[in-house]
């Protein structure tokens, strides 16, 4: 049997062994945060946090109003290149 096939039976074999093992060991990063949470556990928190308003009393645009400015730019764009086909030379 060639080298690089048995190589592949054996990297195979390995990982069939390492996923039946009976225990895991967790993560550096899952291992840290159960060390920090057993003295210090961490609050509540909502699912879905208040939205933050980062605005200095600006008012941000509503949806309406970037619909229309799209279409618009749109609508610019096909008449530009109609006019420009229109007034070109066959």
């Amino acid at each position: 049997m060639p080298e690089h096939e048995q190589d592949g039976q054996e990297r195979e074999f390995d990982l069939r062994w390492a996923d039946s093992a009976e225990h895991k060991e967790p993560s550096a990063r899952a291992r840290m945060l159960a060390a920090r949470w057993k003295h210090n556990p961490p609050g509540p928190v909502p699912f879905r946090p208040e939205p933050d308003h980062r605005g200095s009393g600006r008012r941000s645009r509503s949806s309406w109003v970037s619909t229309v400015v799209v279409l618009g730019c749109v609508a610019a764009v096909i008449l530009l290149l109609g006019y420009i086909n229109f007034r070109a030379p066959y």
